[in-house]
């Protein structure tokens, strides 16, 4: 009796030994597999902080890249600006001392006589500063009459800062010489060449 008993009382144990360690390895393998799961989720998450940084860091390279690029193009638009500006001061400076009174009344004479030889136009007017008539009238007329430029009117007028314009036809037609006329058409003629030539530098 006592041997059933001790046999009964061993095979209890057995038997719950046997549960507990089975019930051990099943939260065991449990425990495993959260832990591989929570790994595999740190590693994910990980891989898509890292792929976020990256993208925004390359984001952040190309927004470097494009703005630098902007104040670049700015600073060469700015530097072309200010060269043609200082080339309009110097054209407008060059064009002014050609057309100064010491040279004006030989300039006058020589396109009024240029246009009176190769058109039909007659009473031609030619329009002159005031101060520019009031020092050069003397001279212009004796010159004029001396290459026999007849039908030619001086005009005084105090639009022009330098320069002169021949007209025909009341004013109808008519060629502008002034300081500021000048001065444009040189600057739309070079103007262009000039940037041109500074691009053509940003490539070498």
């Amino acid at each position: 009796m006592e041997i059933q008993l001790q046999e009964l009382i061993d095979q209890i144990k057995n038997d719950g030994v046997k549960a507990a360690e089975e019930k051990a390895a099943t939260i065991l393998e449990s425990a495993r597999a959260e832990a591989e799961k929570i790994v595999s989720d740190a590693k994910a998450e990980a891989q898509k902080i890292m792929l976020e940084a990256k993208e925004q860091n390359e984001r952040f390279v190309r927004a470097g890249e494009d703005s630098i690029r902007r104040a670049g193009r700015n600073l060469l638009i700015s530097f072309r600006e200010s060269v043609v500006k200082e080339l309009d001061a110097v054209i407008g400076d060059q064009v002014k001392e050609a057309l100064s009174s010491e040279s004006l009344a030989q300039l006058i004479l020589t396109a009024v006589e240029n246009w009176t030889k190769n058109t039909e136009a007659e009473d031609l007017c030619v329009l002159i500063g005031s101060k520019e008539l009031a020092c050069l009238e003397a001279q212009l007329l004796a010159g004029l009459k001396e290459r026999m430029c007849s039908g030619v009117t001086l005009k005084a007028s105090d639009y022009f800062e330098g320069g002169f314009r021949i007209s025909v036809q009341d004013g109808q037609v008519y060629y502008d010489y002034s300081a500021e006329a000048v001065t444009e058409l040189l600057s739309a003629y070079l103007t262009p060449k000039l940037i041109s030539l500074m691009k053509e530098a940003e490539n070498v």
